[in-house]
């Protein structure tokens, strides 16, 4: 009997890795099709407004199917729901113009370093004990991202910026999603940020709106937002058939399909600096990945 219940949870983490490998794939392929509009000419602020329309309409149909509301959530939960969801859309409007002018690869490294940022925060915030290994990772992922957004050189774009901006903001959605986990449904915080999100950003959308006139521009509009809400839905269901921690290193396979999209889609391979700067990064992850493992090991 015990053997069999190691296999079950086996499968189970199974599934939620592979659950993971398919949203990450799914937010590479938003990412992806953003560049590709922008780089077409279509504004940031009308592309974070499709994502986020779709957003609301799949959130919205699912909540009146299952008659899902608000309830139960108080004053405070409430709060920081909005925070988290303004912390996602404010994410998503810089990453958007940031892909205006910035490679892929290049804002998925820096993004990556989120983890680092929550980390270097864990301690302050959350009131956990961030020893000398967590810190040592922390200032090797601060070398990647110097490294990849290079401020002092010739190849600093101001860009860069939205993407650290990005990461911070991130770290915060992050460790706010942390403290909602399973006292707040997904689908409630999906709803939220959606509506949030086309309502904030409607008038700017209209104000630089570009009618699409092919079909296909059209479709990738409206994948936007069914690649970022499905990645959402998949990735918050891989977290309930495994931990986490567990979780964690599989989500840097972003980085290879954003590297992989870049040199199909625009025939683009990434710079040596590049790469150095992101193998830090996924080296510093992964450290704080280990070192939170033997401390969940030893408790």
């Amino acid at each position: 009997m015990a053997g069999l219940a190691a296999l079950a949870r086996a499968d189970r983490a199974g599934l939620g890795i592979a659950l993971t490998l398919v949203a990450w794939l799914l937010f590479a392929a938003t990412d992806a099709s953003v560049k590709w509009l922008v780089t077409a000419g279509f504004p940031a602020f009308q592309l974070a407004f499709m994502r986020y329309a779709v957003n609301l309409v799949l959130s919205g149909g699912i909540a009146l199917r299952h008659r899902e509301v608000l309830g139960g959530a108080d004053r405070g939960q409430l709060a920081l729901m909005l925070l988290r969801a303004f912390l996602l859309i404010s994410t998503t409007v810089s990453n958007f113009i940031a892909l205006t002018y910035i490679p892929l690869t290049v804002t998925a490294a820096i993004l990556f370093s989120a983890p680092i940022v929550v980390c270097a925060l864990s301690g302050p915030l959350l009131g956990e004990r961030v020893g000398p290994w967590r810190w040592l990772a922390v200032l090797i992922g601060f070398a990647g991202v110097l490294i990849v957004i290079q401020p002092f050189g010739a190849g600093f774009h101001w860009a860069s910026l939205l993407a650290v901006y990005n990461a911070c903001a991130m770290a915060l959605f992050s460790l706010i999603t942390r403290r909602l986990a399973g006292s707040i449904a997904p689908q409630t915080m999906q709803l939220i940020m959606g509506a949030l999100g086309t309502i904030t950003l409607l008038p700017a959308a209209l104000w630089v709106w570009q009618t699409p006139t092919t079909l296909t521009d059209w479709a990738l509009m409206v994948a936007i937002g069914a690649f970022a809400w499905t990645g959402h839905e998949f990735f918050a269901r891989a977290h309930s058939f495994a931990e986490a921690h567990a979780l964690m290193p599989y989500s840097y396979t972003y980085i290879l399909y954003a590297a992989l999209a870049t040199y199909l889609l625009f025939g683009d391979v990434p710079q040596g600096w590049v790469a150095l700067g992101a193998t830090l990064i996924v080296v510093s992850g992964l450290l704080i990945w280990w070192r939170e493992s033997l401390r969940r090991g030893r408790a």
